[in-house]
């Protein structure tokens, strides 16, 4: 039964609805601060995930190869600039002569902050370790875990940005649910060390995104999601070698 897709929608839209009802009573100071709580609670998931680990030297080369790829590819920019797309067709600003200069200004900012939380919720490294997780083991805890997240970001977010927030749960739950059912498939052809290796690597990306939400380090998430697709062949492959 799939679980963690489904409440990771849920406390999106649930999200977004009370953001954007309860925008006038949320405080700036929960808005600032928040985001850090959340960054140090991604960062606590992430060495939880990391002290898993069985091949240290296969999760580095996993990692280190995912993110030449994805710079290659450039996966991050090819992400934002969707996103910036698909935030103007959903709210592009009425500009008047007077306020153009205004208005764009606005309009880039919150094409930003759309971006940022498109990123977030559909392809961080939590998200997409966490589908692959349930559907490889069973467990949805981290998606689970990322809703109680991603319901505070909504909030804080559709505060400012409104209703389409609730609209990013469609590449949401198509990318989860494609994750989801591409690993029952991979499961059958795992072995322990695989999946501890691949939890690890999961959790390196979520500790750099912690960085990231904390404003420490811009670190490229996106262009390091490869790695997750790499990790247990590479960790299979140095475990019969070595």
């Amino acid at each position: 039964m799939i679980v963690g897709p489904i409440v990771n929608a849920g406390a999106i839209v649930l999200g977004s609805v009370l953001g954007t009802l309860f925008a006038k009573h949320l405080p700036d100071r929960v808005k600032n601060n928040l985001p850090l709580t959340i960054g140090c609670a991604c960062m606590a998931i992430g060495i939880s995930l990391i002290v898993k680990v069985s091949l240290l030297p296969a999760v580095i080369l996993a990692l280190l190869i995912g993110t030449i790829i994805g710079e290659f590819l450039s996966i991050e920019d090819v992400i934002s600039n969707l996103s910036s797309k698909l935030k103007k067709l959903i709210n592009r600003p009425k500009k008047s002569t007077s306020e153009s200069e205004n208005v764009d200004a606005a309009h880039n900012d919150s094409v930003s902050k759309f971006v940022t939380l498109l990123v977030l919720f559909c392809v961080s490294g939590m998200g997409i370790f966490g589908a692959l997780a349930e559907g490889i083991n069973g467990d949805p805890t981290l998606l689970i875990t990322k809703s109680f997240l991603d319901f505070c970001v909504a909030i804080i977010f559709a505060s400012t940005l409104g209703l389409s927030i609730a609209l990013i749960i469609i590449p949401q739950l198509t990318i989860q649910l494609s994750l989801y059912f591409l690993a029952t498939t991979i499961q059958p052809l795992t072995t322990p060390e695989m999946l501890n290796d691949f939890s690890a690597c999961g959790g390196i990306i979520m500790l750099a995104m912690a960085f990231r939400m904390c404003n420490v380090k811009h670190f490229p998430i996106t262009n390091m999601l490869p790695s997750l697709f790499l990790v247990m062949p590479i960790s299979y492959l140095w475990s019969y070698l070595f």
